[in-house]
């Protein structure tokens, strides 16, 4: 005998199926290689289905980025357990950070912002997005390198950081740069710990 799935589950399935099938055809055929009957296919989605979850492309891609990155939240939570104490702790939150801007969800990210450039309506979509997205990775930066922002100067430090990892990450869209990453982040965690130590 077979047991039936509810329809919220169903439904829940099909909606991670589509929301990771988008993030793919961003990372593989950019924004303008990725249309809505793409997605589809990829994900083993009706067309119709896919239409009544999301009826435009900017509609299926914001959910698609929105949900990536906060499972990559919940990603960075976890890795955040194993992360040592004392001063190899900047230079692994680094390194978590680096990661997180070099994945797959930043790469789908960079094509909506490229998109968003010239584009209005995207723009207004996508910007209050990137500011929650924005506002939840610095509270988790402050939070795993301990740092105190009433402190002068210590906000702007992490922002810094949070510019460096993902001009970084910027860099490693086109070569890999891995080698040249791990001497700056080296040298960042380094300067990191002694300005939040004073």
């Amino acid at each position: 005998m077979t047991t039936r799935v509810p329809q919220e589950e169903r439904t829940r399935a099909m909606r991670q199926r589509l929301m990771e099938a988008t993030v793919e055809c961003l990372v593989e055929f950019g924004w303008s290689g990725t249309s809505t009957t793409l997605v589809s296919q990829r994900a083993g989605v009706s067309r119709g289905a896919q239409l009544h979850h999301f009826p435009t492309k900017n509609d299926l891609v914001l959910a698609a980025v929105e949900h990536l990155s906060q499972a990559r939240g919940a990603e960075l939570d976890a890795a955040a357990a194993d992360l040592p104490r004392g001063r190899r702790r900047t230079r692994a939150v680094l390194d978590m950070l680096a990661a997180h801007f070099t994945g797959a969800v930043f790469s789908a990210a960079l094509e909506l912002w490229v998109a968003a450039r010239t584009d209005l309506a995207l723009r207004e979509a996508v910007a209050p997005l990137e500011q929650r997205i924005g506002r939840d990775v610095h509270r988790r930066t402050v939070d795993l390198l301990g740092v105190d922002e009433s402190q002068p100067g210590a906000r702007e430090l992490v922002q810094a950081t949070l510019d460096l990892v993902r001009g970084l990450g910027l860099a490693s869209t086109l070569t890999d740069d891995a080698a040249r990453r791990s001497r700056i982040l080296d040298e960042w965690a380094r300067t990191l710990d002694e300005r939040l130590a004073s």
